[in-house]
């Protein structure tokens, strides 16, 4: 069974690390799309004087699609800005107590991610349905599902990795991470 239970892990961990690497190259791709839109946009004001209409939609539009897209391989890289300090401190001394709070702080994260994924996915539905749009009609509109979904999955991603985070067995180097400068001899 509990060979069952960690080839189980392991592959949801595979399957994971492939999406959130994924979804981390889509969200490059849309700053890189984003750099070539507001280029454009100021090459065309500057030298043209016809600006694109509806640049400040699309980098609105974009920016929740980076945040969102890139967020689950942070999350899954360890790169999600935290303070741990108090981790760091006691580390030495209470290693299973470390271990113990960073257990239960991926766990909140865990909770805290599935519960915003389940709160979006009516508002995705709706959005899905209405066929609603922000931007100006007439000059740029773009339907709001898309940001919903990516919400919705990237939370949802977001929620399993942190509970992988609780399953998986502690490692040593968990509980304690030395300064750089620690260690170093000049």
């Amino acid at each position: 069974m509990t060979s069952v239970l960690h080839s189980l892990a392991a592959g949801v961990t595979r399957v994971t690390r492939y999406v959130a690497t994924s979804a981390n190259i889509a969200g490059t791709l849309v700053v890189l799309a984003l750099v070539g839109v507001v280029n454009y946009d100021v090459i065309a004001r500057g030298v043209f004087n016809q600006p694109f209409r509806g640049a400040v939609e699309v980098v609105q539009f974009s920016m929740v699609l980076i945040v969102f897209l890139q967020l689950p391989d942070v999350v899954r890289v360890n790169r999600l800005t935290q303070s741990d300090g108090f981790l760091l401190l006691i580390g030495k001394r209470f290693p299973r107590l470390t271990i113990a709070i960073r257990r239960a702080i991926n766990l909140l994260s865990t909770v805290f991610m599935g519960i915003v994924a389940v709160a979006i996915f009516p508002e995705f539905i709706e959005m899905w349905h209405t066929k609603d749009y922000f931007g100006v009609p007439g000059v740029f509109t773009a339907p709001w599902w898309p940001i919903k979904l990516v919400i919705m999955l990237s939370t949802g991603l977001c929620a399993v990795l942190f509970l992988l985070k609780v399953l998986q067995p502690a490692k040593t180097g968990e509980c304690v991470r030395l300064p750089e400068s620690e260690g170093k001899t000049e």
